[in-house]
């Protein structure tokens, strides 16, 4: 693993996995999540996580439309490193899912290392009342649905959004399969050095958070990519913090953000993005480590950097 005294803080404001009437914090409009990328860039986050809602009822959206209806307003009022999302959500098809990575070429993008069950369907029991007719349904038939990527839809956004605009990756592995999943790509050099490793813990389907099971991955991605990578992680809920901590203690990075978790403590809701991005720097602060700026974070992500993107 590549170590540094400077820790990536990345934040993930939205996601589509939680629904308006999970937290009236979440951000679904375009100037909701603009506000919320830009006060969690100001908090210290240097990597901003994106996906789009569509604004009649904030619903997951691929459509480029609706990423550049915030993109252009996140970067003129921050230069934290926009990252756009490939995985978008289980309901989408892949060429759905790469509208706004084509429409951004950004710096950097996630891509999920493998097809798993992503159950979150015990979400729909914390709300009382839902707002709009898509949100039960959607949340409680995810237990029936995979999020799929195949090798074959890897290799297809490694070569058209890699490779065609220089985009680096976010590599999200919810279990270790997913690192050697990984070394197969690196050993057909379909992707170069430095690799941002995001561990994924907690999702129903994927690794539990146990702090072996990062240790564990830490161990298998030591031996696959030795000094080539960066470890990044987080945990879905109520252990984002307890992993994220430890990621910082094992040397690596961290991502927090109401796409991972509503919450800042035990049953209270996170009332921004920003109060997670403000806890975790608190933390590293404390560990005698430093927050990296987005210039930093370039540097050591190897990004071709933000006059390249296509917004």
């Amino acid at each position: 693993m590549r170590k540094s005294n400077k820790v990536i803080i990345t934040c993930a404001p939205t996601g589509s996995i939680h629904t308006p009437s999970m937290s009236p914090h979440l951000p679904v409009t375009p100037d909701q999540i603009a506000e919320a990328a830009l006060g969690a860039a100001e908090a210290g986050a240097a990597v901003l996580h994106l996906h789009a809602r569509n604004l009649a009822d904030g619903s997951p959206s691929p459509k480029a439309e609706d990423f550049l209806a915030f993109l252009p307003r996140i970067k003129q009022g921050t230069d934290a490193v926009i990252n756009i999302s490939t995985g978008g959500s289980a309901t989408m098809t892949l060429d759905a899912r790469l509208e706004g990575a084509h429409a951004a070429k950004p710096e950097l993008c996630s891509l999920n290392m493998g097809p798993l069950i992503f159950d979150f369907s015990g979400a729909g029991k914390r709300v009382a009342e839902w707002q709009y007719g898509w949100e039960r349904e959607y949340v409680e038939s995810s237990r029936g649905r995979i999020m799929y990527n195949d090798n074959a839809f890897i290799e297809r956004i490694m070569v058209e959004v890699g490779q065609a605009y220089g985009t680096k990756f976010e590599f999200e592995c919810y279990d270790t399969g997913h690192l050697y999943t990984l070394a197969h790509f690196v050993d057909r050099k379909l992707v170069e050095p430095p690799f941002l490793i995001q561990a994924v813990v907690g999702i129903l389907g994927g690794i539990g958070p146990d702090p072996r099971n990062l240790a564990h991955m830490t161990t298998v991605a030591d031996s696959l990519f030795g000094d080539d990578y960066i470890l990044s992680a987080f945990a879905a809920g109520r252990h984002q913090m307890d992993f994220c901590t430890q990621s910082v203690l094992l040397g690596g990075h961290a991502r927090v953000g109401l796409e991972d978790s509503l919450f800042i403590g035990k049953g209270e809701l996170a009332t921004s993005n920003a109060q997670q991005v403000a806890r975790i720097r608190s933390i590293v602060e404390a560990l005698g480590r430093e927050v990296a700026t987005p210039a930093e974070a370039r540097l050591m992500l190897g990004l071709k950097g933000g006059d390249r993107v296509a917004f």
